[in-house]
């Protein structure tokens, strides 16, 4: 008899064609509706996405269960979520989302149900390979998400399954719609993990007060005022509030820094602006796949989910930190954010980004 398998099944598209792909295969599976978040405006929807999980369910002929994590998630993701915007940082909630809740919280629940391993709608490839469990990018370079999984350790990846790690999206909806999936057209989540979709700076509001400061150009005039530092991000462009500065030029603004303690935000105009390029950042709280450093220096990076991968070079710390050079500058290097290193198509883990210099 084939192997046990539980299906984290948001009431989306990609985890219910990969319910699918394992019923084909001829697993016992079952689905299991994640609610990790109390409603408390029109924009969670997770009503309606349940009843798109059951309907996938219906359509499988596989059971359905549902369980709240809601409490798990505010203590081991949204609370630090929330002190990092404090610290004026730009966090990942979804890379602590993997970590704490689909890979900790609902695996523990999976295997105390006696299942064998769990799946989720993640587009990555995981492969054992010489004794170690290795996650490789999966093959739709527009969807992978190697980069939100780089935290997890060996035996979460030896319980793990992604049957989408080679599939296409637009294949995904094509299966989806021949399975008569009724969410075969339906948008992808861009929000918080499981918080949905929402005015962010708003969102922000209801948890860390307004404080209001200046803006600062780069080469220190005064252009505008803010309602707080954390709410900006390094690298934004929209909201600033500062178009049509006397004195400048009609070009784009960007944050390129935010002095915290100050409550200051720095901004330059155009993209190109070199205060929006460092070429060299530090990163701690690093995690590695297979338990070990790699013995390589030379790899690539990717310092946010939308970036390009880049060459660089690293320096282990003996306080466990590592010292990143990238071979070329990048643009808005986020204190907070994760970096994560690959060498080829093979994540090897990554860490938070502290700071970042020239």
């Amino acid at each position: 008899m084939k192997d046990s398998i539980i299906v984290g099944l948001s009431g989306g598209v990609d985890s219910g064609v990969a319910a699918a792909t394992l019923v084909e295969q001829g697993y016992q599976v079952e689905g299991l509706f994640m609610k990790n978040w109390e409603e408390d405006s029109k924009y969670c929807t997770s009503e309606q996405d349940y009843k798109d999980a059951l309907q996938i369910c219906n359509c499988l002929d596989i059971p359905l269960r549902s369980i709240n994590f809601s409490r798990e998630y505010w203590e081991r993701v949204f609370k630090k979520f929330l002190d990092e915007y404090k610290l004026g940082r730009t966090p990942n909630p979804d890379v602590l989302c993997n970590t704490e809740i689909k890979f900790k919280a609902f695996l523990n629940y999976a295997l105390e149900l006696g299942a064998n391993k769990i799946a989720t709608g993640h587009y990555a490839i995981n492969k054992s390979l010489d004794g170690y469990q290795n996650l490789i990018k999966g093959n739709d370079t527009n969807k992978e998400q190697s980069y939100f999984l780089h935290g997890l350790n060996q035996k979460q990846l030896s319980y793990a399954i992604f049957p989408l790690g080679t599939w296409k999206k637009e294949n995904v909806r094509e299966k989806a719609l021949d399975l008569g999936f009724l969410n075969f057209n339906k948008k992808d989540s861009t929000g918080i993990c499981f918080i949905g979709e929402r005015h962010f700076k708003k969102f922000l509001k209801n948890y860390i007060p307004s404080k209001p400061g200046i803006i600062e150009s780069c080469d220190g005039y005064i252009i505008g005022k803010h309602d707080g530092s954390m709410y900006y991000t390094i690298g934004q462009r929209q909201g600033l509030g500062i178009g049509g500065v006397r004195g400048t030029k009609e070009m784009p603004w960007y944050v390129t820094d935010k002095i915290v303690k100050k409550n200051k935000i720095i901004v330059a105009q155009g993209k190109d602006n070199p205060q929006l390029y460092h070429q060299y950042l530090e990163c701690s709280d690093v995690h590695w796949i297979s338990g070990y450093a790699p013995k390589k220096t030379k790899l690539r990076a990717k310092i946010r989910y939308r970036g390009s991968d880049s060459d660089c070079k690293i320096q282990l710390k003996d306080s466990g930190s590592i010292i990143v050079g990238f071979k070329n500058p990048q643009f808005a290097i986020s204190p907070g954010q994760s970096i994560v290193f690959y060498d080829k198509k093979l994540c090897l883990g990554g860490g938070i980004i502290n700071t970042r210099w020239n």
